[in-house]
């Protein structure tokens, strides 16, 4: 599991003041709102940034930062990502769970056979499906839903799962 989740990532300035334009990542930009602090990675490593400010535009989420008074301040951070802490992350619900978290996984046959590892999460609306890469190289989309989804371990990286018919062919 990571230790650090992405929110967001700058896509431009806005405005002179020192305000940035972000793209959410998450399920809800209005968590920004109760945002204190987020992770930028420079490029150099992570830096803490204090949020003074969320306003919100369309799709976008534009942030304030503490010290960061002129548009020379925040031109660095372009193009860059957000994230935060586990600990400021949204709480979860029963099975649910951070996408981050389940990419990477091996996933299992209800009867114990490897059947590949989890390489993409797709979010379609009605329910997300999982893209799982075979171990021969095929790829099976599995929807995320009870009857297919048996278990999820995140300690161990290891997903259990029932097919469908039809689902390998």
């Amino acid at each position: 599991m990571q230790d650090i989740l992405q929110v967001g990532a700058v896509t431009s300035t806005h405005g002179i003041a020192g305000e940035v334009k972000v793209f959410p990542t998450t399920d809800d930009p209005n968590r920004f709102k109760k945002l204190k602090k987020v992770l930028i990675d420079t490029g150099n490593g992570m830096r803490e940034l204090e949020i003074v400010r969320v306003k919100f535009f369309k799709n976008m989420v534009i942030l304030k930062f503490r010290d960061h008074d002129k548009i020379e301040d925040v031109m660095p951070y372009k193009g860059k990502e957000l994230y935060v802490t586990r600990e400021n992350a949204v709480k979860l619900k029963k099975n649910e769970y951070f996408i981050a978290d389940l990419i990477g996984m091996e996933v299992y046959t209800e009867d114990g056979d490897k059947l590949g590892r989890l390489r993409n999460v797709l979010q379609t609306g009605a329910n997300d499906v999982y893209e799982v890469e075979l171990e021969d190289g095929r790829e099976v989309l599995i929807p995320a839903i009870r009857q297919c989804i048996l278990e999820v371990d995140t300690e161990h990286a290891k997903m259990t799962v029932h097919l469908l018919e039809g689902l390998l062919e």
